[in-house]
């Protein structure tokens, strides 16, 4: 059980790190490139596509990873009556916004950039996806208030 939980920490991690590394990347990096106009319309389309496919599969690796640790360190009970439950709790809902904003920022930029349009696509997604980078900062943080095995037994 040890060998299990240390592969699903792991996966857990990895991906937790490269996903919100992405949706940084994309609003600090991506994002202002389409706002100025300086990105084709079809790499941008691909890029929030790509970007899109990416959260969808990460969304379903945190919940299956972040459900099995839950599931193997918590009771219901730790869940809503600690510090530490109460975080985990708050990683789940920073997860749940992270992905409903990239969602919504894709779908936001979609319908522009069908008519070969970037800036205003951009800018109409800029507000979600600037949200989706303040989750993912919040997601990091907690992640790094979880690692202190001493904070808030």
């Amino acid at each position: 059980m040890v060998l299990i939980d240390t592969i699903m920490a792991t996966v857990h991690l990895l991906v937790g790190g490269l996903w919100t590394g992405s949706v940084l990347f994309f609003a600090l990096a991506v994002l202002p490139t389409a706002r100025a106009g300086d990105i084709r319309a079809s790499v941008f389309e691909s890029i929030t596509s790509r970007l899109t496919t990416w959260s969808r599969l990460a969304s379903v690796l945190m919940f299956a990873t972040g459900g099995h640790l839950a599931g193997s360190r918590y009771t219901v009970g730790s869940l809503f009556g600690s510090g530490r439950g109460h975080l985990v709790l708050s990683m789940l809902a920073l997860w749940l916004a992270l992905t409903g904003l990239v969602e919504v920022g894709r779908a936001r930029a979609k319908d522009g950039i069908a008519e070969k349009k970037v800036r205003t696509p951009a800018e109409n997604a800029a507000p979600f996806y600037l949200g989706a980078t303040g989750a993912a900062v919040l997601l990091l943080v907690v992640a790094g208030l979880l690692l202190n095995p001493g904070l808030l037994n």
